[in-house]
């Protein structure tokens, strides 16, 4: 296994290169997002229990049923960051057929095959330093930020979450590199 950066390892096989990127981890983001995550479940139990054990009216019900909704739909995506950065990877396959991206979750998310004659354009894109889908980007709940990107029968398919400048370019190298390599096979 060789490592490019702190994130990103291949393992290079005689079929296959296998390219895992982990999310950068911050112990201080980490550490704020579980207790955030932890009080916000804590306010929404505690409302839930509040709703099914005492009489409210109408517009009560109608106020804790949509803040429930906003609730939930924050209880979501949080989680899922929360997740990502604890156990989340994106794994990369390059083999004779085509390019398996995975985002996964303890192992868990759907593997995409994207077959090489129909990648068209493969780049990386990063924003500038000082804009402000940079400052958006390095907040630790964002998920997205994919950095590399290519057509693929119409529509973009991006992976490399939150790469650098260095990764970025190295990563590219590589997957380039093996592209061609198994394309020819």
């Amino acid at each position: 296994m060789n490592w490019i950066g702190e994130r990103i390892s291949v393992v290079d096989h005689s079929t296959k290169t296998t390219i895992v990127i982990l999310p950068h981890k911050s112990a201080w983001a980490i550490s704020l997002m579980g207790a955030w995550l932890a009080m916000w479940l804590t306010i929404g139990f505690t409302t839930l229990w509040y709703l099914f054990n005492f009489a409210l009216t109408q517009k009560e019900s109608v106020i804790v049923t949509v803040f429930m909704i906003f609730w939930f739909y924050y209880a979501f995506r949080v989680s899922k960051s929360f997740l990502w950065l604890l156990k989340g990877k994106e794994k990369i396959k390059v083999d004779e057929i085509g390019v398996h991206i995975k985002k996964a979750i303890f192992n868990y998310g759907k593997s995409r095959v994207y077959y090489f004659e129909n990648i068209k354009g493969l780049e990386f894109n990063l924003p500038k330093e000082k804009s402000f889908q940079t400052v958006w980007e390095a907040s630790p709940w964002i998920n997205g930020a994919e950095r590399f990107q290519f057509e693929y029968f119409g529509k973009m398919a991006r992976f490399g979450n939150k790469l650098n400048e260095k990764e970025a370019k190295l990563l590219s190298q590589v997957l380039e590199k093996r592209m061609r390599k198994f394309s020819k096979k």
